[in-house]
């Protein structure tokens, strides 16, 4: 991977930040602590080196919560809206980034889904369902 510079924001627009760097890592994760922050199946994580990132705006409403048990898991978070934000791993010297609190597609696609073990049965079974544009009809 080369170089890339993106951007991101949480839902409400009070955050912004930038990416200038090269994506290290691009997983979907299923361990229960990404899906228990994300309230989904998986959370998609992308990782830069820790210098990549920039805050834009809204730095001082960032939030972070840390997991008692955990050596280095924790959540940031926009405090007016509950985006999850990029954070900053000092011991791996890395930028989680939530891939979807990017602002644009990006070309570059996941690597690898880890902890697959640890994953909820009804999330990415790898058996085809039915797919959507939008919502389907109810009738």
């Amino acid at each position: 991977m080369e170089n890339m510079h993106f951007s991101g924001s949480c839902l409400c627009g009070s955050v912004r930040y930038e990416l200038i760097g090269e994506p290290k890592r691009f997983y979907h994760c299923h361990c229960r602590r990404c899906r228990k922050a994300s309230g989904t199946g998986h959370a998609s994580n992308i990782m830069v080196k820790a210098e990549s990132l920039r805050w834009l705006a809204g730095e001082a409403l960032l939030k972070r919560y840390k997991v008692p048990e955990a050596e280095r898991f924790f959540t940031h978070f926009c405090s007016e809206c509950g985006s999850a934000m990029p954070r900053v791993v000092p011991e791996l010297g890395m930028v989680v980034v939530p891939a979807g609190s990017l602002d644009h597609e990006i070309d570059i696609s996941p690597q690898a889904r880890i902890f697959w073990d640890s994953r909820s049965e009804w999330s990415c079974s790898g058996e085809e369902i039915p797919k959507f544009a939008e919502y389907p009809d109810a009738k």
